[in-house]
């Protein structure tokens, strides 16, 4: 055994696949449904979008010549120049997670680094952090502080497994133009902690896409080890989102179990929290809760799982096209139906507020909540996902809109109550759910649109006629609480 594993906590889990598969899902992540996502670093300074620290050392990328252009050249004004203009000075935690609550959040996950190897938080082995350089601040103390003090679980990402490679372009330099050959910063050993010494290592390819990007240096994967521990021994968070499948093997396998053992801890022997990974794999993905990196599952998962995704880029983009609040309650009300949970990213700008578009965006999914919400939250799903012709694509980074018809509905339930979601408005107002149809189902003794109350219905062969107010709905899905015998 590693001497690393001997470093985990004591309970009832040990670093293994077989003891880590007695895993059981959390109630409280069960009915939550909906998480807001903090992906916020100093990568948001530029405000030129996600993966910044790498590609402004990718000579011919657009962030390449913004970052030139704007704070010069990557051999003279570099990634660690970038760090202090991090100043989240008008960071209001309490008032973001008031408008996250507000707008359905029942979790709340902060990023604990990203891949640009710098910690959030008061770092105790890595001096390359918020408390020490840019804010000032422990930015994942304060997160978890709003967050209790809306009785939301509290979760982390960490982004730091995939940083020793994704690194490496900092080390590079020009092969034309005024600048040819001459390094970037990435190269000066004085700066080793932040960029790596990661020269010559080649990335790990697998069979797995999500660890494309893990390396098999043992030095690092010892680092990531007491960083992520560190974390959890700090903040003791009720999820810790892994961006990639489990990493480095055993190594990663005893970070789950410490995080679980370190939760049984304070629960009275019972592991309250939840690890997130992406490796499809049921033998791993078994040991905690399946993410899906914008994208979709095509039904009813046995497992509960978790869809990560953004309004827009991750960091902050100027360029951004943000979704739509009905594309957001769309994709939400798709995912519940299949026993998922969405976590959303709203970006931020540098100085830690969100933009206007944000803000109208959650106020627009804080209304329908108000209507709707009782047939998402705690809800579990029901015999089918859905009915109709239309999907969304299945798959990591598949998540453009979908084209939905009055004839698409997804179905979740509650207790004794059925909720069928209509994804699209008829035009006569009439709807139409075959999957009720007399002879295929219960009878339906009651029909309640919701936030409008008793709705006229029928049912018949050829499925539960319902008859539509002339009432204007909200530009998302509507939903039937529907009670039958």
């Amino acid at each position: 055994m590693s001497d690393l594993i001997r470093k985990i906590a004591a309970g009832p889990f040990d670093p293994t696949l077989e003891s880590l598969r007695r895993f059981e899902c959390p109630d409280w992540f069960r009915d939550a449904k909906l998480a807001f996502w903090s992906h916020w670093g100093p990568q948001s300074v530029p405000m030129y979008g996600d993966w910044y620290a790498r590609h402004m050392y990718v000579e011919g990328s657009e962030q390449y010549r913004y970052h030139w252009r704007v704070y010069g050249h990557p051999s003279k004004f570099g990634y660690k120049e970038i760090l202090p203009f991090w100043k989240a000075e008008n960071f209001d935690p309490h008032g973001l997670m008031r408008l996250f609550v507000e707008a359905g959040a029942k979790y709340f996950v902060g990023q604990a680094m990203h891949h640009d190897n710098f910690d959030n938080f008061d770092s105790a082995h890595n001096r390359w952090n918020a408390v020490q350089i840019g804010p000032q601040q422990d930015i994942v103390q304060l997160w978890r502080d709003a967050a209790r003090a809306h009785s939301l679980p509290f979760g982390l990402s960490e982004h730091l497994g995939a940083s020793f490679n994704w690194f490496d372009a900092n080390k590079g330099a020009d092969k034309i133009g005024p600048y040819a050959g001459a390094p970037y910063d990435g190269s000066d050993p004085a700066f080793a902690d932040l960029y790596h010494c990661n020269q010559g290592y080649a990335l790990a390819l697998g069979d797995n896409p999500y660890g494309n990007w893990y390396t098999d240096n043992t030095e690092f994967q010892r680092h990531w080890f007491d960083r992520i521990k560190d974390v959890i021994d700090k903040y003791q968070p009720d999820l810790l989102y892994s961006d990639g499948g489990v990493p480095f093997g055993e190594i990663g396998l005893g970070i789950v179990a410490h995080l679980y053992n370190t939760s049984a801890a304070v629960h009275g022997g019972v592991n309250r929290a939840v690890y997130n990974q992406k490796d499809t794999d049921p033998s791993v993905y078994t040991i905690g809760v399946l993410d899906v990196e914008r994208g979709q599952l095509s039904d009813i998962a046995e497992h509960p799982w978790q869809t990560d995704t953004s309004v827009g880029d991750w960091f902050y983009n100027v360029r951004d096209v943000y979704k739509t609040a009905g594309h957001v309650l769309e994709t939400l009300v798709d995912i519940v139906s299949k026993n998922g949970n969405l976590l959303l990213n709203i970006p931020q700008r540098p100085d830690g507020a969100i933009d206007d578009e944000c803000t109208f965006l959650l106020n627009q999914m804080a209304l329908w909540m108000s209507v709707n919400g009782e047939g998402i939250f705690g809800s579990r799903p029901w015999d089918i996902a859905g009915e109709g012709g239309s999907a969304a694509e299945v798959g990591a980074f598949k998540e453009g809109a979908v084209d939905w018809s009055p004839t698409d509905f997804r179905f979740t339930r509650n207790g004794d109550t059925l909720y069928a979601y209509q994804m699209r408005r008829p035009e006569d107002g009439k709807t139409l759910i075959r999957s009720l149809a007399s002879g295929r189902t219960r009878r339906v003794t009651d029909v309640r649109l919701l936030g409008y109350g008793s709705a006229y219905f029928q049912q018949t062969t050829d499925g539960l006629a319902i008859s539509l107010p002339p009432a204007p709905l909200l530009a998302a899905p509507h939903g039937f609480a529907i009670l039958q015998e």
